[in-house]
């Protein structure tokens, strides 16, 4: 009698493990049918079934994941990827998808734990090289960025990405080409084009930082009091000494007291031969600050470069006495910094 009961006990058992299974199957392929036919809720549904027959069911877990994401439901997506991931630490594609969830959600070292496992994924270098990016290791983030390149020279992010870290290394021509792949494949990010207008203007290359500075504009960049102040110089420095002064005359309409912009403009007028200019902006320096030896000295210097080389030398003279520490410029011929 207890042979039976237990025979009859593993047979009911057996039987309704099978219908879990059966039960779980027949949902998964439904889930798959409204999948293909873009219904993704009513498939989330089915596949959520699925699931409740049989927790293990791996491919209705991915697919529940998959649906989750055309959904944008990010995190019901990372919890089914997770739990497949959990099922099977080995599968490919929830390795894959949570690589880049983690990613896209800045959780980076979530993100570079599941990518070094995807060592087949196609993605897995351009992740690499971004979270390396972003983590500030840019010795790797190059190596992983330019094999990103190598591979598609038309991912502008990537490109992007390792412009601005020949910058943090302090390469910055090595950055140029970078920058302007960048811009050929997104044209519509105004940032980047500002950027590389800048380093430009940082190289000395003024045509070209007024090339992108106005290409900025175009794309959608306002003017800014930086703008502006960036972009004035670069007009002066290139030799457009009337347009360059209009430009910085409008930050200084709305700071006209701000010594570093008075002194900027006055070193670049001096720099560019503009010396009758230059004496107003010093002149003006030393109005709101009569103790100003540095801006007397460069007062003297200008004179002497306008042919009253007496009256400039007994001006820088004068700055001496106020700050000795000026005498080492004259010696060198330099402007103070």
């Amino acid at each position: 009698m207890r042979t039976f009961f237990l025979f009859f006990s593993i047979s009911v058992i057996s039987q309704h493990v099978f219908a879990q299974q059966d039960s779980s199957a027949i949902y998964l392929a439904k889930g798959l049918e409204e999948k293909k036919a873009a219904h993704f809720a009513i498939a989330d549904q089915y596949f959520s079934k699925a699931i409740t027959f049989r927790g293990n069911n791996l491919p209705a877990l991915i697919e529940k994941g998959m649906v989750n994401l055309s959904m944008r439901k990010i995190y019901d997506a990372q919890q089914a990827f997770q739990k497949a991931y959990e099922i099977d630490p080995t599968n490919k594609e929830a390795i894959k998808q949570l690589t880049e969830i983690y990613f896209n959600n800045r959780q980076y070292q979530q993100a570079l734990a599941f990518a070094e496992k995807c060592t087949q994924c196609p993605e897995t270098d351009r992740i690499l090289g971004l979270i390396y990016y972003n983590t500030e290791d840019y010795g790797k983030a190059t190596t992983y960025l330019e094999k990103t390149l190598k591979k598609n020279r038309n991912d502008a992010l990537a490109a992007y990405s390792l412009g601005r870290t020949y910058i943090e290394l302090e390469e910055e021509r090595k950055a140029i080409p970078h920058y302007i792949n960048a811009i050929e494949n997104d044209s519509s990010r105004y940032a980047w084009k500002y950027e590389l207008g800048l380093l430009y203007y940082k190289l000395g290359n003024w045509r070209e930082a007024l090339n992108y500075f106005d290409k900025s504009v175009a794309a959608g960049n306002t003017r800014s009091n930086d703008f502006n102040e960036n972009y004035g110089f670069a007009q002066l420095y290139s030799g457009d000494e009337v347009n360059g002064l209009k430009t910085v005359s409008l930050v200084l309409d709305k700071k006209p007291n701000n010594k570093e912009l008075l002194n900027n403009l006055a070193a670049a007028l001096y720099q560019t031969g503009k010396y009758d200019l230059a004496l107003n902006y010093y002149e003006k320096l030393l109005t709101l600050n009569p103790k100003d030896a540095a801006s007397l000295y460069m007062a003297g210097m200008t004179f002497q470069k306008k042919g009253e080389k007496e009256k400039g030398q007994k001006i820088c003279d004068k700055a001496i006495e106020m700050d000795p520490s000026l005498a080492k410029n004259r010696q060198k011929r330099e402007m103070p910094m």
